[in-house]
């Protein structure tokens, strides 16, 4: 696919945590600080991610819909015990604190605010509840318009209710959006099976694309979409 001789979006909406906020170096140190405090030691946080991340991802399949919050305190505690390690009271509370307080990449700021200045409206779409992802909104220097979490949707990506529910709140449809975003996983699946437009930003994570989709366009930092929307002309 190409965004070639489409037409200008009037919203732009992200995903927010890999694509805007440093996801995988806040989460490392977040696990980080949970396994320093158990005894024995003996697993590693990139070991105990792989584990967390499986947990994770099944407890959001499940119905009815959870808080992020529960869902991450549920996965903690099943990786946990599967890697023979005890749970603390306030393991989930570290990891929450931590999400909350990444920061951006370098280049996002200036870049969302150079899109706001071209006229673009701005959503960030996110597996995650409101008062999470209020921390990390408050670091984008004030260019969000509008913010959609799972929490809202009462629904986590790759579902597709999540996004019509950003769409329907945003009163647009789905061509009239741009998405962008980092997680193949995510947001490339509900890009293949609901046809919108998808920008991927490739941070070399070592995340495979999906074999039967392809991005309309791949960057590999942020400011590189005023360049590619200059040169389409928008």
């Amino acid at each position: 696919m190409s965004l070639q001789n489409t037409s200008r979006p009037a919203w732009l909406t992200f995903d927010c945590y890999g694509t805007l906020i440093q996801w995988d170096e806040g989460l490392m140190e977040a696990v980080s600080e949970i396994l320093r405090a158990k005894p024995g030691g003996g697993v590693d946080a990139a070991q105990f991610l792989a584990v967390f991340d499986r947990h994770e991802h099944a407890l959001e399949c499940e119905a009815p819909h959870r808080s992020f919050r529960d869902v991450a305190g549920g996965a903690l505690r099943l990786a946990l015990a599967e890697l023979g390690l005890p749970a603390g009271a306030d393991d989930a509370g570290v990891l929450t604190r931590r999400i909350s307080s990444m920061p951006p990449f370098p280049e996002v700021v200036e870049t969302l605010g150079r899109l706001k200045r071209e006229g673009y409206r701005l959503c960030v779409i996110s597996n995650t509840d409101d008062d999470i992802i209020a921390g990390n909104i408050a670091q984008l220097g004030g260019h969000i318009d509008r913010m959609i979490t799972a929490q809202q949707a009462q629904a986590y990506k790759p579902s597709r209710r999540i996004f019509e529910y950003a769409w329907q709140a945003l009163g647009v449809s789905r061509d009239e959006v741009v998405h962008i975003c980092a997680s193949p996983k995510l947001d490339h699946t509900a890009a293949r099976d609901l046809g919108f437009r998808c920008v991927w930003i490739d941070r070399g994570t070592g995340r495979s694309p999906l074999p039967d989709y392809t991005p309309d366009a791949t960057l590999r930092t942020l400011d590189g979409v005023p360049p590619l929307f200059a040169g389409l002309g928008w």
